[in-house]
């Protein structure tokens, strides 16, 4: 529905009685005349919640005495009665006022989301043995209500894989299995799952779902993709921050504005680098305007989906269609973040700004001696002049008007730094500019041969200095802008039609912001604010939907009018009331999901659920979930004892097939393979290059990493099978399983296809498996001997000629186990 007028409060003129104004002209504001999409704007900011100037109240009148299709209003439903516009007309000609103790009608819905969290009591239910805690009665109170019978407990070596790859993100080991097993103690099942919450494997699995609501990646996105060499920092903050059970409260607080909060930390600082992951637009013929406000509008839109589930965005152009959203309060978010600049700094890890300090001086000094040897501080003077003249007289010099738009593309705060004295720039800013000069001289320079030649001569041995120096780890982060000016409301979303201002504010349908100056810091405290139901209710939603495959509100990113109603309502807002009680931790509320019933129940789909519930909405068994793109290479290389088990620190870039590199601009992206174990690191940590991403990711519904992605969708194609038999990744798993297999296993088939099965699956076979993995073997073995040179191929190279039939028959094998859909399922 188009939003309704609302009505401020001011002193009445005697023109027009209160009683007339409450009989006749009231209703019509506030539930008759509405605003049609966007009106506000093409009515130059004109609404009825704010003061009404007699000059541009006849617009009103205009607009509900015309005729014109797309003009008059209300835009739907019948006209105004003569008696209605009479009545209008009275009260402009009364000056517009209001009388003294009006009171409009509020912003309100009955929708369910914009509603309190209420005080829930578990029901009762007739089964009073299948309950573990108050979420089973729930589940069960429904299950009862539809004549349904939840499922059996699953067994213990699924509910272990189960419990290991949902809070870890990896498969238990064989020792873990064993431990497991033989732990018959009353509790054993949930010192297991301590064990999981205390395991550092925890912040790298839960960080995946957080990265994918941050768009996370490690390059710009856009036509360039410049990689962004320290995206990391603030993968590490959230791992970290997850690990140590930072409430989430703060969590938000210290994400949307941890530099505003007092005496804020470098960690702090690093923390705001969620709102550094939008794309950034290098192209130097985009207008930066427009580049910095498609930014906002990004932001905006990210923290609308990660904390409120709500579709903020479609504000941006006009008044929402659906939901309780006006664009001015699109704008008074993005208010928030207008007055707010990317700021890079140093974040060093442990151990290196002792390191780092100790080699600056001599540093300084070397790049003091190449930077006057090669006179370069008379040649960037005269180049910063001719781009202070350029910008200053645009138009004069379109050589120089085009090294201008570079630069501002390309070196982030550029004209900031240029009009700043020399003597008042920082370390860095003198840093970057003069590397900027060496790199991009501009056309004066670039025509003179010998001088162009000089300045790469000086470049060059610059960054092989710089390449010396050890390295101190940098952030990128957000901070205040005390100089910003107003924000606008944009007319249509167009950033160039600036509209009337705004102030930083949040959306009326929930409580409101503390009154006076606002910041960031008030958007964040807002959305954790006690009154604010939907913070709490999207963040359980979305711990529910990781560790059922949906949430209960499957719209995760939509918790609107056009998403989905809550298949378990009551059970959502005993969980928010319960999230907030244990002081937004979420490992306790992980913990109490995965401790009861609900969640242990077998995944075997039930006949006669087909009919009654074919989505599993009712909560009658678990689900089957295909692994996410990420744990699927993780397993495999887990399994074949590759993986390397350092956390955090700069993405890795492991193999991938030829050509995928090639397709970026220009042939700029480098695919440089990581050696060592870094080619073995978690999936979490892989090199994200927008325009070219990893292709076992991509392959398996990873994100692109443009937008906040609140759920991934699981598809299932012909690729993925070809990529787990033939990607070099998952070739050479199979090929270290094998191995690892033959050296641990002793020399019988029986026993060492056991401990395969145990490293991939988690179980021993079962006989039918034996027999016919028997007969693959045997038949592997054959082909091998028929075709001469094939063992090669397909054993690693360092075994011995000797043993590569035995060795290539069983990569065969294992090969297999890593192929079987079970292997990439959590039951």
């Amino acid at each position: 529905m188009a939003q309704a007028w609302t009505i401020a409060a001011f002193a009445l003129t005697p023109l027009l009685a209160a009683s007339d104004f409450a009989r006749d002209v009231a209703p019509i504001l506030e539930s008759r005349c509405q605003l049609c999409h966007g009106a506000e704007q093409q009515m130059g900011g004109m609404r009825l919640d704010q003061p009404l100037e007699s000059s541009r109240a006849g617009k009103l009148i205009e607009r509900v005495t015309s005729e014109k299709s797309g003009f008059r209003m209300p835009p739907i439903g019948a006209a105004l009665s003569a008696a209605q516009i009479a009545a209008l007309k009275s009260w402009v000609d009364a000056g517009a006022r209001f009388p003294d103790g009006y009171r409009p009608q509020g912003k309100s819905s009955s929708h369910w989301a914009f509603q309190k969290i209420q005080a829930v009591v578990p029901p009762e239910t007739a089964n009073r043995n299948w309950p573990r805690n108050p979420i089973d009665r729930f589940v069960l109170a429904r299950l009862e209500k539809e004549a349904i019978a939840p499922s059996p407990e699953a067994d213990r070596n699924t509910l272990l894989r189960r419990v290991s790859l949902d809070l870890t993100g990896l498969p238990p080991t064989p020792a873990q299995i064993a431990g497991f097993a033989a732990d018959t103690r009353p509790g054993a099942y949930e010192r297991l799952v301590d064990r999981f919450l205390a395991s550092p494997r925890y912040g790298e699995k839960w960080a995946r779902p957080w990265l994918d609501l941050a768009r996370y990646a490690d390059s710009d996105g856009y036509e360039k993709d410049l990689v962004r060499p320290y995206a990391w920092r603030y993968r590490n903050w959230v791992i970290d921050a997850l690990n140590r059970d930072l409430p989430f409260d703060q969590f938000t607080i210290e994400q949307i504005a941890g530099d505003l909060v007092a005496g804020s930390t470098v960690e702090q600082r690093v923390a705001t680098g969620f709102h550094r992951n939008t794309l950034t637009n290098r192209e130097a013929g985009v207008d930066r305007a427009e580049a910095r406000f498609e930014q906002l509008v990004n932001r905006v839109n990210t923290v609308a989906t990660t904390w409120m589930g709500l579709t903020v965005g479609c504000a941006q152009c006009h008044d929402h269609k659906y939901d309780p959203i006006t664009a001015r309060e699109f704008y008074q978010i993005f208010a928030f973040f207008d007055s707010a600049d990317e700021e890079d700094i140093e974040a060093p890890l442990a151990g290196e700004q002792a390191i780092y300090d100790a080699a600056l001086p001599a540093f300084l000094a070397r790049r003091g001696h190449l930077l006057e040897m090669y006179g370069i501080a008379a040649l960037k003077h005269v180049w910063e002049q001719k781009l202070v003249f350029a910008i200053q007289n645009p138009g004069k010099d379109l050589e120089w008007d085009f090294s201008v738009t570079s630069m501002r593309a390309m070196l982030d705060g550029a004209e900031k730094i240029l009009k700043t004295d020399p003597s008042r720039r920082t370390f860095r800013q003198n840093l970057r500019l003069t590397d900027y000069f060496l790199s991009s001289p501009g056309p004066d320079y670039n025509r003179a041969r010998q001088t162009r030649e000089h300045i790469r001569e000086a470049r060059e041995k610059l960054q092989d200095l710089a390449a010396s120096m050890p390295k101190l780890t940098m952030a990128q982060t957000m901070t205040a802008n005390p100089d910003s000016g107003p924000s606008h409301l944009r007319i249509r979303g167009d950033y160039r039609a600036l509209g009337q201002p705004v102030e930083p504010g949040g959306l009326a349908v929930l409580p409101p912001m503390p009154a006076g100056k606002r910041t960031r810091l008030d958007l964040a405290r807002w959305l954790v604010s006690p009154g604010n139901p939907l913070t709490p209710r999207v963040t359980v939603n979305r711990v529910w939907q990781e560790l059922f495959g949906a949430g209960l509100v499957r719209t995760s990113e939509d918790f609107g009018t056009q998403g989905e109603r809550p298949s378990h309502p009551e059970l959502l807002d005993w969980l928010a009331a319960r999230f907030i009680e244990d002081g937004w931790s979420l490992k306790k509320l992980k913990r109490r999901i995965v401790l009861s019933a609900a969640y242990r129940q077998a995944s075997a789909a039930r006949s006669e659920l087909a009919a009654k519930d074919p989505d599993n909405r009712l909560l009658a068994r678990q689900a089957r979930l295909r692994l996410p793109a990420e744990s699927i290479r993780d397993t495999a290389l887990f399994a074949a004892g590759l993986l390397d088990p350092t956390i955090g620190g700069p993405s890795v870039r492991p193999p991938q097939p030829p050509g995928v590199a090639e397709l970026g601009y220009a042939n700029s992206v480098k695919w440089r393979e990581s050696e060592g174990p870094d080619r073995y690191r978690r999936g979490l940590y892989i090199h994200f290059q927008r325009t070219t991403p990893y292709p076992q990711l991509m392959n398996f519904d990873a994100p692109d990493s443009n937008v906040a992605c609140s759920r991934r969708r699981s598809s299932n194609t012909p690729l993925q099978s070809l990529n787990l038999l033939n990607d070099p990744v998952f070739f050479e798993a199979a090929q270290a399983l094998a191995t690892r297999v033959l050296e641990q296993a002793g020399l019988g088939f029986a026993g060492r296809l056991e401990h395969a099965f145990l490293l991939a699956l988690g179980r021993r076979p079962e006989p039918a498996e034996r027999e016919r993995m028997a007969r693959y073997y045997d038949q592997q073995l054959g082909i091998l001997n028929s075709e001469p040179g094939s063992a090669a191929r397909m054993a690693p190279a360092e075994v011995p000629p000797s043993e590569k039939q035995q060795v290539a028959a069983w990569v065969s094998l294992t090969r297999v186990l890593l192929n079987l859909d079970e292997f990439i399922t959590r039951e």
